[in-house]
């Protein structure tokens, strides 16, 4: 949990497992909902997905641009939907208490008010669930680029790369090849070893992960992912997966080091799994 957030959450497989089926409860699965809870919940969490970091009276002023009235009684409830409330003895939770949304500053003027923003759950669910085109994944990652830096930080740079392949973060989203890399056939492809030490690398962190470090997960998912082979629209279909990503590392110092070096752990954690069987006894 960072501190001054007021939330916590947990690391891809909590999210996989936990957050969405119980966002998808409670807030929705579709943005073709008829429910009206649903309804002003998944309002806010576009609202802050494609502006970014926001009061509730900057919310409702966006909802409602032109009237100041209905920009009031909306402010109160963003902010109950948000915070949550009790209603005579039963407590409500709101955004903020189940992850997505998380608190990112404050606005220092009468009357002092939190600032929020989406938490990095509250992201994923937004592109699971909200039905957004390329072109509102491009705004939420210029809004987030300090969230998710090896990924939105890099967004223009990895689209002229891999051209759409960067909306597959979507992917992610929806919980897909997450946990399941067995589904790769290529046996010379190491996507399988590379995906399944990065839930050896954050399986302490199912119930609690700083942001930092979730953010770390995501983005080892989304390179190791591009190993993953499918058809490509360009000359780069003729280039083996493993070759499409090091010709994208080739280009940015800081990510070649950052991603070989997860890399080389990985390599070391195999060979000393390896040598343990090996010192057993048991071949």
């Amino acid at each position: 949990m960072d501190v001054g957030q007021g939330t916590h959450y947990g690391n891809l497989l909590s999210y996989k497992y936990y957050m969405r089926p119980t966002a998808q409860k409670m807030y929705g699965h579709s943005p073709n909902t008829k429910i009206k809870h649903h309804e002003n919940v998944q309002k806010i969490l576009q609202i802050l997905a494609l502006n970014g970091t926001c009061t509730t009276w900057e919310m409702a002023k966006i909802r409602f641009p032109n009237d100041n009235d209905k920009v009031r009684t909306k402010e109160k409830e963003f902010r109950r939907l948000l915070v949550g409330r009790i209603d005579r003895g039963k407590h409500s939770s709101g955004m903020l208490e189940l992850g997505l949304v998380v608190k990112d500053g404050k606005v220092y003027r009468h009357p002092v008010s939190d600032k929020y923003r989406l938490s990095l759950h509250g992201i994923l669910y937004c592109l699971d669930v909200l039905n957004l085109n390329k072109n509102d994944i491009d705004k939420i990652s210029e809004k987030y680029a300090d969230v998710l830096p090896k990924v939105f930080g890099k967004w223009d740079y990895l689209k002229s790369a891999t051209e759409d392949q960067v909306y597959t973060i979507q992917i992610l989203a929806r919980g897909l090849l997450l946990d399941n890399p067995e589904i790769v056939k290529n046996k010379t492809n190491p996507m399988y070893e590379l995906m399944s030490f990065i839930h050896t690398k954050f399986r302490k962190n199912f119930e609690s992960i700083s942001e930092r470090d979730l953010a770390e997960q995501i983005s080892l998912w989304f390179y190791t992912y591009l190993l993953y082979d499918t058809e490509l629209k360009s000359k780069a279909r003729s280039l083996t997966s493993v070759k499409k990503l090091q010709r994208i590392l080739d280009q940015d110092d800081s990510l070649s080091r950052w991603y070989l070096k997860f890399v080389k752990d990985a390599d070391r954690y195999y060979a000393k799994r390896a040598d343990t069987i090996k010192k057993s006894g048991l071949l």
